[in-house]
């Protein structure tokens, strides 16, 4: 089955991470397709696959023609049924109705916390929260706890990622963007779900792009988003030498001829890429990025699901 991913800004769409992270995360082989928000092409790409009103949109080649997915809930559904051993839901019915009920609350309710942007550059420092705000804050902490609680964890449903905690995903970014406070538990659980290799990929290409998006940010001062929690990872630097240099000639993740105008050197070795966002995401977390690791021959990271 071959499947398109038309997806949002990495750094402020929350769906798109959702979307990403129910193929990604569980091996499912996609091509993605990333749609500027608030553009010209982006009103085009909803008109030209109507009724879909948002990113992400999955697109799902078929026997009989293409099945038009534009929804991120239903697209865990949907993968679900096409992958049945991928483990997007758990096996176990009490914990399948737990982490189905978890993921529909994640994505319904604490609306006042789910209206701050969502934003993978900024780590706010100051940022006073509402009210309302605050109390979604200690609500969704309390049902964090309670589902690791009957689990075990470390993920909300016990040993592995689910589709559950692809739909927290986007509310522990906000977590870690705005400053909120956090449990010990909590911690641990954001901390998880930030060393997740899909996790990383989907941070490394927000911290590729570098459109901003301004009514998108407070004006606020922010720390680094490489700080905690996310872990210290094999980073590269642009290269500036020759093309000859590079110990690839394919792009590891289009295949395409590598670009003398993307190349990077990462732990002592320059690796070439198609083009400079390629070159920029491979940077960012060369770690998290299998094929890159494939090129530069070494060992991929015990809990890396995906090329």
């Amino acid at each position: 089955m071959a499947y398109k991913l038309l997806l949002g800004e990495y750094a402020y769409s929350d769906q798109s991470m959702r979307g990403w992270l129910e193929v990604d995360a569980f091996g499912i082989d996609f091509q993605p397709s990333y749609v500027p928000m608030f553009s010209e092409e982006f009103a085009e790409t909803l008109v030209r696959h109507a009724p879909a009103t948002s990113l992400p949109i999955l697109l799902e080649d078929t026997q009989s023609g293409r099945a038009l997915i534009w929804e991120s809930a239903a697209a865990a559904d949907i993968l679900a049924e096409r992958h049945p051993d991928a483990g997007l839901w758990p096996v176990a019915p009490e914990t399948r109705a737990m982490a189905r009920s978890l993921s529909a609350r994640a994505r319904t309710g604490f609306s006042s916390l789910q209206s701050l942007p969502m934003n993978l550059h900024a780590r706010y420092r100051g940022f006073v929260p509402s009210k309302f705000e605050q109390e979604d804050a200690d609500k969704i902490v309390a049902l964090l706890e309670w589902a690791l609680g009957v689990s075990g964890g470390p993920y909300l449903c016990g040993q592995t990622f689910c589709a559950a905690d692809a739909a927290f995903a986007p509310i522990v970014a906000r977590f870690i963007t705005y400053g909120f406070e956090l449990t010990e538990v909590t911690k641990a659980y954001v901390e998880t779900i930030y060393a997740l290799p899909s996790f990383r990929r989907w941070h490394a290409c927000a911290d590729a792009q570098l459109r901003k998006i301004d009514d998108l940010h407070l004006d606020l001062p922010s720390g680094s988003s490489k700080d905690w929690p996310r872990q210290p990872v094999l980073r590269g630097k642009p290269y500036k030498g020759d093309i000859s240099d590079a110990i690839n000639e394919a792009c590891p993740y289009s295949g395409k001829p590598v670009a003398d105008t993307s190349l990077a050197e990462i732990d002592g070795m320059v690796v070439g890429f198609c083009n400079p966002f390629c070159c920029r995401r491979g940077m960012a977390d060369a770690e998290s990025w299998p094929t890159v690791m494939a090129i530069m021959g070494r060992l991929l990271p015990a809990v890396a699901v995906q090329a």
